[in-house]
């Protein structure tokens, strides 16, 4: 379930990255314009894909809604604290934030 999580989590800002630059990365997540992502600015951007797959918009991914059409459901709020985790080790410098370099390097296991 983890990797059908983080593969829901990264697919569709890894297919814009593939097209950017790790600056113009980060200011794709960076709401305020500090050049530095909160977790709320990490979650409410990576929340995207949930909200893309959830065709009937009941806030859960249903087995047909999810990638290959099977899996167990998943809850937005279930979604949402699996990318809470995901941006804390992204944040490998525990600063609070992730700067480009962090944002774009790949997830630690």
């Amino acid at each position: 379930m983890h990797r059908l999580l983080l593969a829901l989590a990264l697919a569709v800002p890894c297919a814009t990255f593939a097209q950017s630059t790790p600056a113009e990365y980060l200011r794709q997540f960076d709401t305020n314009g500090d050049g530095k992502v909160s977790e709320a600015e990490y979650v409410a951007y990576m929340s995207q894909g949930f909200y893309r797959m959830d065709a009937n918009h009941d806030g859960i991914l249903e087995a047909n809604e999810l990638p290959g059409g099977r899996g167990k459901p998943i809850t937005l709020k279930e979604y949402q604290e699996n990318l809470r985790r995901q941006f804390h080790k992204l944040d490998r410098h525990h600063h609070g934030y992730l700067n480009a370099q962090e944002l774009t390097a790949p997830p630690q296991g």
